[in-house]
């Protein structure tokens, strides 16, 4: 599975993509993609040519038929699941249960914590 995703996997979804869906490899994208998906410019117009490092990759790593876990800006997202598709690779999304706790501080301060729990992988559909 290519992760196109800005985060590290935990042990529950690594413990999930290996027992649902038979996952045995979990390839990262080097630094520089790394840095390149997860910044994303949101001035101007989208651009193709800016995602095609992200698809050489990808057909670089995986055969028709494997996962890839796509999150991130959502144009991005959308258009790279949409390539997946036609590519024949399974795009997939992680789901979580998000808390918040928010905290005022005597000084005025305001202290905001955000819990995420991965609750399960959907494959994501088009019609």
């Amino acid at each position: 599975m290519v992760l196109l995703f800005s985060h590290d996997l935990t042990q529950e979804q690594i413990k999930e993509a290996n027992e649902r869906f038979n996952i045995e490899e979990f390839i990262k994208l080097p630094e520089k993609l790394q840095q390149k998906w997860s910044n994303v410019p949101p001035e101007g117009e989208f651009t193709e040519i800016y995602f095609d490092d992200f698809k050489e990759f990808i057909e670089d790593n995986l055969r028709k038929g494997d996962f890839v876990l796509i999150q991130g800006d959502f144009g991005a997202t959308v258009y790279m699941v949409n390539w997946a598709f036609k590519k024949g690779f399974i795009p997939v999304y992680a789901t979580t249960v998000r808390k918040y706790e928010n905290y005022k501080g005597e000084d005025g301060s305001i202290k905001n914590i955000h819990y995420f729990k991965h609750v399960n992988f959907r494959l994501y559909k088009v019609e």
